[in-house]
């Protein structure tokens, strides 16, 4: 499908969705819920809520952030069973997250790992949007919530957050009522989040399959960095995560030298050597 830019976001499916996970990091870590709410002709057309069951237990210090515990999600679907069901029902839509790059960051790897075919969708973040639009103590989701008032729900569950990021999306539309066509929307948020930037599994860069594979296989591997205190020189990593931003893609990674976890951006890494 292809997005006509100079016509009104109002004139395609808007769908906002949100991800909760198991961990900061794709690869590492998983999906466990995922909601998103439609919304057309200026009303509530549809929604998709799930919990889904990680491959591993969650940790403490992750349930205190979301509050999904492992007794919650003991028996729910898995992600493979859900992936097509999701991709349908944001497909040929116009897609919105709040930290987007994060959640397409997370959903992209389910659907790589299915054979799927990356969704028809014009991806849009509503924390960049209103960042440039909208004046608030700061544009975390909760903020946003409170100081516009705006229908909360239960902070970091999956469909409330997906609904406050469609409030915070119609706030930042109302600033702007002259002229609310993709292109200005592309425009204010300047950063392009298509799809095509987040693959992993079916990325052309073998740098970052050779990555991915370690990260699978939890091998230590050998790289060549442009930077810290071994700048040019071998240095041992055993990678645990991908992050796919625009703003530089980098791994998370235990350094062999030290043993902290760090982060090692992608486009530094020169060379890399699967032990």
């Amino acid at each position: 499908m292809t997005f006509d830019l100079k016509r009104s976001i109002y004139d395609y499916p808007i769908v906002a969705f949100d991800t909760e996970t198991s961990g900061a990091y794709p690869i590492e870590s998983e999906v466990i819920e995922l909601g998103a709410v439609k919304w057309l002709n200026g009303e509530i057309v549809g929604k998709f809520q799930t919990l889904l069951k990680p491959s591993k237990l969650l940790t403490p210090d992750n349930i205190r952030i979301h509050g999904i515990t492992n007794e919650m999600v003991a028996s729910a679907p898995l992600m493979k069973d859900q992936i097509i069901g999701f991709c349908d029902f944001i497909d040929q839509s116009v897609l919105i997250a709040h930290h987007a790059p994060f959640d397409l960051g997370f959903v992209i790897v389910p659907i790589e790992k299915a054979g799927l075919r990356l969704p028809q969708t014009f991806n849009l973040c509503s924390s960049l949007i209103s960042r440039a639009l909208l004046t608030t103590t700061n544009h975390k989701l909760q903020t946003l919530i409170k100081e516009l008032g705006l229908t909360g729900g239960a902070a970091h569950r999956a469909y409330d957050d997906a609904y406050a990021c469609f409030q915070v999306l119609q706030k930042c539309l109302e600033k702007i009522p002259e002229d609310q066509s993709l292109q200005r929307i592309l425009n204010i948020q300047k950063k392009d989040l298509a799809w095509n930037n987040y693959r992993v599994y079916s990325s052309q860069d073998q740098k970052i399959l050779s990555l991915v594979k370690a990260m699978e296989q939890e091998k230590t591997i050998h790289i060549v960095y442009e930077g810290g205190q071994t700048k040019g020189k071998a240095r041992p990593i055993k990678p645990f995560g991908i992050v796919r931003n625009p703003d530089g893609d980098y791994i998370h990674a235990e350094c062999g030298l030290d043993f902290q976890r760090k982060r090692f951006y992608i486009e530094k890494i020169k060379e890399v050597e699967l032990l």
